[in-house]
């Protein structure tokens, strides 16, 4: 790419769309700089302001900011306390006439029940966005995570099991939600800088002229990124494979703790095992015990509703106030030694939780 002399928005952003999308399963596939953008286009998209989006409290704030940019109000459901997802139940109980998406978020990269939320989506004709940030190379009852509802957003972030060092992705099979996507990431411009000047100009236009339709936004990826992510989608499956076998390790390790609770993985499910989110008891004592032994924990995720922005929509979630209180997330990467491994997993053993026997 630094040889080619075109760094931007070019070929390789073209070629790893094709790439993704085929990997996915869906018709189109649109490159953008964050999940962040993708969330918020995918939303602009299905022009939900001055409407309702059903959500879930249990995620990155980016989910739920994507609802407030498009001056829309987000309706947070309760969550699964098996898996954290958004419970179908719960949105099935908050569709009101208002509704004009469905929000939900793979957490830890384990799917959505899909189903129920399709059926429900259909039934009411509302659209679904799915927030794959974590979920690279998961699947639903043997579908890959990327084409299931209308929308499905993906990050490359440098932490994600497909890194771009940054950068996300939004799939659909909707071909006329992606010309305009494709528009709006770059400012509503109708060709993009690599269609006037990479190839022979169309229709005979000179290079230099297109129109602008509505304001858009400066959300492309450039080639350097994509360059990355071909490269990183390459060894996805590979990878996702090795977070499985930590997580099956981990799984042994901590069978004879009756104090902590593994993560679960459906029947219906196969997981990116993005994070590994366990529930404990005193779960601020067991990170701080771990950070005083060089082993970083945190917390996936204090519950959008508490926070100070989403005040005027918190309400009673009882599932969620009770199980983010116990949750912690352990280090879980690729290539983690077997040194790390273990000494993770002995200073878990080595903790006490607050009101256990010693």
């Amino acid at each position: 790419v630094l040889l080619s002399g075109w760094v931007g928005a070019g070929p390789k952003v073209s070629e790893l769309e094709a790439t993704f999308a085929k990997y996915v399963g869906v018709e189109h596939a649109v490159a953008l700089n964050s999940c962040s953008a993708a969330l918020f286009l995918a939303l602009r998209l299905l022009d939900v302001e001055g409407g309702e989006v059903i959500s879930t409290p249990m995620t990155f704030v980016s989910s739920n900011h994507a609802i407030l940019q498009n001056n829309a109000t987000p309706v947070f459901c309760d969550i699964d306390p098996e898996t954290l997802n958004i419970d179908p139940a719960s949105i099935a109980a908050n569709i009101s006439k208002n509704t004009r998406a469905i929000m939900v978020v793979h957490f830890a990269g384990h799917p959505c029940d899909m189903d129920p939320i399709l059926d429900l989506s259909r039934a009411h004709d509302i659209p679904v966005v799915e927030d794959a940030a974590h979920a690279s190379g998961a699947r639903y009852k043997g579908k890959m995570v990327g084409g299931l509802g209308t929308i499905t957003c993906f990050s490359f972030q440098a932490v994600k099991n497909l890194s771009t060092c940054d950068g996300g992705m939004l799939t659909t099979h909707d071909g006329g939600l992606v010309e305009r996507a494709k528009q709006l990431r770059w400012m509503g411009i109708t060709r993009d800088t690599w269609d006037r000047f990479g190839d022979e100009p169309r229709n005979g236009r000179p290079s230099w002229d297109y129109d602008v339709n509505e304001v858009g936004f400066k959300f492309q990826m450039n080639d350097l990124n994509a360059a990355l992510g071909l490269v990183q989608l390459g060894r996805l499956e590979s990878t996702n494979a090795q977070r499985r076998e930590i997580v099956l390790q981990y799984e042994k390790a901590f069978a004879d703790l009756d104090w902590l609770r593994v993560p679960v993985e459906k029947p219906y499910a196969k997981s990116s095992m993005h994070a590994y989110v366990a529930r404990v008891p005193d779960r601020d004592g067991l990170i701080e015990h771990l950070a005083e032994r060089g082993i970083t924990a945190g917390v996936h995720y204090k519950p959008n509703h508490l926070y100070s922005v989403y005040e005027p929509y918190r309400r009673e979630l009882p599932v969620t106030d009770s199980v983010w209180q116990e949750m912690v997330t352990l280090p879980l990467y690729p290539h983690m030694t077997e040194s790390e491994f273990v000494q993770v997993v002995e200073a878990v053993h080595s903790f006490k939780p607050k009101g256990t026997a010693s």
